[in-house]
């Protein structure tokens, strides 16, 4: 018994070292790897993972640890289910590559904000100039007087290419995005790419900054790791969002713009049904409105009743949501890479409805109750409001279309860095120590 023992760690050992363990229920492209990574000391753009010297089979530090055995036993496994969602990989080896070098690049400024000029203006200069680099900018942002008024400036501008947002679709024209601004801005950059979303550069010169890992200061050495591919990236996962509006008269589309001044986007019609769909990177609400009765609205859960909301509304928020309404309203705080979807009740009638954290790739369905007094209100990412009534539905689940917001150092330490810098999480004067008695 003992020498089979020893043959088989034998066995195993010649395997850790000469190849790769290989998982059949995840890409067939992908591997397991068996050495250890190390974190880099020093702050910079990107940690590169070192590899370590052991040849034995360890965990990572990932934060969902190395693929499950879906063996159990000698007879029972578990059934292979070929509508997988997504994969989610260690996040020490989420790197940006290049297929091809980038060659355009749109810039994102926060309006009505005189601070943000002087910057903008530097990285266009930079962009153009010394990387020839084609920039798109919205059209709105070069009508600022400052900036139109700016002859200096003339010559750059005149290079750039323009867009209007619901009219020009650049979806296949980015190689990637930078944010001037705060998180607003990765927001705003989010909704122009309802598809496949190139990789964002989120510099911090807004308020709060949770999202925006990056200072301006040193952006010309930054800016050029990321064209050279030497960045790591945090895959942010959105909300796929279907509204299915039963149609009324008084409705009227004219342009992709309603009666109520909500711009559609997405918009078709079935049988009597207006459908909008929309890609949503914090938080879907939906709440009250400007009714004073509470909102009456029920959660199905792949098709079963879950439970009905009676309070000012629910938040179904990404992990990347946990950090902004959903946080306010007492849920817990997820690191992005967590494949899940948070439902935080708001304001309940009930003192047992605690927020509760269902896996990514459900299927949430939000209707308004058959006995609600009133309508209630839903928008995303704080936009799009638009009111749902009887008959409405609302449709959640994970979409595979991520956005892959560019690190500073690390998908882990950027994330305790801002909670650290920005929402300050557990900052309190410490506590005396005794006194010690000679």
């Amino acid at each position: 018994m003992e020498m089979n023992r020893e043959k088989l760690c034998t066995s195993k050992a010649e395997v850790s070292s000469d190849s790769a363990y290989h998982c059949s229920a995840c890409h067939d492209d992908e591997e397991w790897s068996t050495t250890s990574r190390g974190r880099a000391k020093s702050r910079s753009l990107s940690a590169s993972p070192a590899l370590g010297s052991t040849k034995e089979f360890r965990r990572t530090r990932s934060l969902h640890g190395p693929c499950p055995v879906t063996t159990f036993g000698p007879k029972a496994c578990m059934l292979q289910n070929p509508k997988t969602i997504m994969h989610i990989q260690d996040p020490a080896s989420q790197r940006l590559t290049w297929n091809k070098p980038p060659k355009s690049v749109l810039v994102i400024k926060k309006i009505r904000d005189a601070s943000l000029l002087q910057p903008f203006k530097e990285l266009c200069v930079y962009l153009t100039e010394e990387n020839n680099m084609i920039v798109y900018v919205e059209k709105k942002v070069l009508e600022d007087p400052a900036i139109a008024n700016d002859d200096n400036f003339g010559p750059v501008k005149k290079k750039f290419c323009t867009f209007r947002e619901d009219y020009d679709d650049i979806s296949n024209q980015i190689d990637f995005i930078i944010c001037l601004g705060g998180d607003g801005t990765l927001l705003y950059a989010s909704s122009l790419f309802q598809g496949s979303v190139p990789p964002v550069m989120a510099f911090h010169l807004g308020s709060l900054g949770f999202l925006t890992p990056f200072n301006f200061e040193n952006f010309q050495s930054q800016v050029t790791q990321v064209i050279e591919g030497n960045a790591a990236l945090v895959l942010r996962s959105r909300l796929k969002v279907k509204v299915v509006k039963e149609h009324r008269e008084k409705m009227t589309v004219q342009n992709g713009i309603e009666e109520n001044g909500v711009v559609s986007t997405n918009i078709e019609k079935e049988a009597g049904k207006q459908i909008m769909q929309y890609q949503v990177l914090n938080e879907v609400v939906v709440d009250r409105g400007p009714s004073s009765y509470l909102s009456n609205v029920d959660v199905f859960l792949d098709g079963h009743l879950i439970t009905t909301v009676q309070g000012d509304g629910v938040i179904v928020s990404t992990p990347t949501g946990s950090t902004a309404y959903a946080a306010a309203a007492g849920a817990s705080m997820i690191h992005p890479n967590v494949p899940a979807i948070m439902i935080t009740p708001i304001c309940p009638h009930s003192l047992s409805f605690r927020p509760i954290v269902v896996p990514a790739g459900v299927e949430l369905k939000i209707m308004l109750s058959p006995d609600a007094r009133n309508t209630a209100w839903v928008s995303f990412d704080g936009r799009k409001r638009q009111e749902i009534c009887h008959g409405d539905s609302i449709s959640i689940t994970t979409s595979c279309y991520p956005l892959p917001s560019i690190c500073f150092r690390d998908p882990v330490s950027d994330w305790f860095e801002s909670l650290a810098e920005c929402l300050h999480w557990n900052v309190r004067k410490k506590q005396n120590n005794f006194a010690v008695e000679e």
